[in-house]
C-alpha cells in the first residue's frame, strides 16, 4: 500500500512569498524546522553563523507575516521563535502562473533559493572530511536534462515528494547529519537550431 502524502502548510499569499524570498529568512525557516520547530535567538545564530542582532530584523519581519511565532525569554538572546503551525507541516509554495503578482514573488524566491544553496555548496567545499563519494556523500551539485516519458516524470516527482519528505524531519539521535538540498524542476521547449550553430545532441546532459 502507498504511503499517503505529507501534509504540507501551503503558503498562497504573493506576499508571504516575497517575505521568504530573502536568503537570510530561508535559512531561518530552514533551521527552525531542522531544530524541532522552535528555538532561541541565540541557537539560530549559532546554526547560522551569524551573530544574534543580525537575525532580529528577518525574526520581526517573519513574525509580521504570521510565519513565525514569538514566544519570549529570558534577554533577547534567549527569546525564543517557533513556526507557525504545525512544526510537522512543511511548508510548501501555491503556484499560480495566472497571477503576474504570483509569478513574480515566485522568481524572487527561486533567486533567494539558488543564493543559498551556492553559499551551502561553497561552505561545504571547505569542510574538513567531507565525503563526496558513496552512500554516505554529503556533496553533491548536478544538472541533468532528459527527455522524459509521462510515467517517467510521474516517477521522477515521487521521488523528489520523497526526498521533500526524508528532509522535513527534526533532530533525533539517530537523525545526525545535518544537510541541505535544493533543487528545480523545470520544463524545456525545445528550440529550432539558428543558422550557423553546430548540432546539439538531444540525449541527456548530465553535468556532474
Amino acid at each position: 500500500m502507498d504511503k499517503p502524502a505529507m501534509n504540507y502548510r501551503a503558503i498562497d499569499d504573493p506576499a508571504l512569498i516575497t517575505v521568504l524570498a530573502s536568503p537570510i529568512r530561508q535559512e531561518i525557516v530552514d533551521t527552525l524546522a531542522a531544530l524541532g520547530g522552535d528555538a532561541s535567538a541565540a541557537d539560530l545564530a549559532l546554526q547560522l553563523g551569524r551573530h544574534a542582532d543580525g537575525l532580529y530584523y528577518h525574526l520581526k519581519l517573519l513574525c509580521k507575516a504570521r510565519l513565525v511565532v514569538e514566544l519570549g525569554g529570558q534577554g533577547e538572546d534567549e527569546r525564543r521563535y517557533r513556526l507557525a503551525g504545525d512544526p510537522c507541516q512543511p511548508l510548501r509554495l501555491a503556484y499560480r502562473i495566472d497571477s503576474e503578482r504570483h509569478v513574480a514573488a515566485l522568481r524572487k524566491f527561486a533567486h533567494g533559493l539558488l543564493q543559498v544553496a551556492e553559499k551551502d555548496f561553497a561552505e561545504a567545499l571547505e569542510t574538513t572530511g567531507l565525503v563526496t563519494e558513496g552512500p554516505s556523500r554529503q556533496c553533491w551539485a548536478a544538472r541533468n536534462k532528459a527527455w522524459l516519458s509521462r510515467e517517467e516524470l510521474a516517477e521522477a516527482n515521487q521521488l523528489l515528494e520523497r526526498l521533500c519528505e526524508l528532509m522535513s524531519h527534526p533532530r533525533t539521535d539517530e537523525r545526525d547529519h545535518l544537510l541541505s538540498c535544493t533543487f528545480v524542476l523545470a520544463p524545456h521547449v525545445a528550440l529550432p537550431k539558428r543558422r550557423g550553430e553546430p548540432e546539439i545532441n538531444a540525449d541527456s546532459e548530465d553535468l556532474r
